[in-house]
């Protein structure tokens, strides 16, 4: 049983691949990373309300607020998994593969930022201005043609990981199961994990988890844009040196990973300073300013994406082949 469910897991991974390069997240269907924030924020409202507003009182609040939301998250979809195998394997690779659809989000990550760069071509500051603020959490009134086109890149270069090479190894690793534990603290983190706003302690907790979880993961993507970069010839020998010289210059150990490989594959200088829920955050430079920016970098900085979630997909399934042949054996 084990081996069939595990044969069928990697079906449905790949099949869920497809159908998010095919069609990606369309807005009529109910996503279950829409109904994981809405269980974020109900659990939040609520512990706020059980707990003394004291940093102890709002720590142990928004730590008990994500073990629910992780038990919920993986629970549910494990429930579902193991009716549907009961009912028929069929049916456990029909749920599953729409599972690992809805989890990876290469498709809109694409989708999104091509928006901007559109709205970029067609002289339409304004509009690329809101289209970027649909994909990023700084603020994006102040920004200049030039910073809405960094923003852009920097959300590709940054989601490669976190929406698209992160998901898959935890799809790899744990079937959909996995992957919705993952979705869910990486949405934890995106939603309260900041230092303002009153979620310096509320949020600590998810985000230091996200932050475990990310670890691994943002350092492999790393590699596969790297991997990737060598092979559109986007300045391999560049990428490697900016990304050890900067992979560290974010407040978060995973952040710039990935950014620190784009900036150098581009010849571009991301990151520095920027202004999210009205507060000025000092961050360093990543990479070189070998060139201006310019719109279609964002068109690279998803060609470089999308290579290396293939090349991920390719050598994780090779991985995941070789351990079912020797279970096998």
């Amino acid at each position: 049983m084990i081996v069939q469910i595990l044969q069928l897991t990697f079906y449905s991974i790949l099949i869920g691949f497809v159908i998010d390069l095919l069609i990606g997240d369309p807005h009529f269907l109910p996503h279950p990373v829409v109904l994981i924030g809405k269980l974020i924020s109900g659990l939040e409202k609520s512990m706020r309300k059980i707990f003394p507003k004291t940093p102890r009182g709002e720590f142990v609040g928004g730590m008990l607020m994500a073990f629910f939301v992780c038990i919920v998250s993986a629970g549910v979809p494990l429930g579902l998994l193991w009716l549907c195998f009961w009912l028929h394997p069929y049916a456990y690779l029909a749920l599953s593969s729409v599972f690992c659809w809805q989890i990876l989000a290469a498709h809109a990550l694409r989708a999104e930022s091509m928006k901007v760069y559109k709205k970029l071509k067609e002289g339409d500051v304004e509009g690329a201005r809101y289209a970027v603020s649909m994909i990023v959490g700084r603020d994006t009134s102040v920004l200049d043609e030039a910073g809405i086109t960094r923003a852009a890149v920097e959300t590709v270069a940054e989601n490669s990981s976190d929406g698209v090479i992160a998901p898959l190894l935890y799809l790899f690793l744990g079937g959909a199961v996995g992957g919705f534990l993952y979705k869910a603290i990486n949405t934890m983190d995106s939603m309260v994990g900041y230092k303002e706003n009153g979620y310096l302690y509320f949020g600590r907790f998810a985000a230091k988890t996200d932050d475990v979880f990310n670890f691994i993961p943002a350092r492999i993507s790393a590699l596969f844009l790297w991997l990737a970069s060598v092979v559109l010839q986007y300045r391999p020998i560049h990428a490697w040196k900016i990304y050890w010289r900067d992979r560290k210059k974010h407040a978060s150990p995973n952040s710039a990973q990935t950014e620190a490989v784009c900036a150098g594959a581009l010849g571009l200088r991301l990151a520095g300073d920027a202004i999210y829920h009205g507060v000025l955050h000092k961050k360093e430079f990543i990479g070189d300013d070998l060139r201006p920016i310019c719109a279609f970098d964002i068109v690279r900085a998803n060609r470089l994406m999308y290579l290396g979630v293939f090349l991920a997909l390719a050598v994780l399934s090779a991985l995941y082949c070789i351990l079912l042949f020797v279970i096998l054996a």
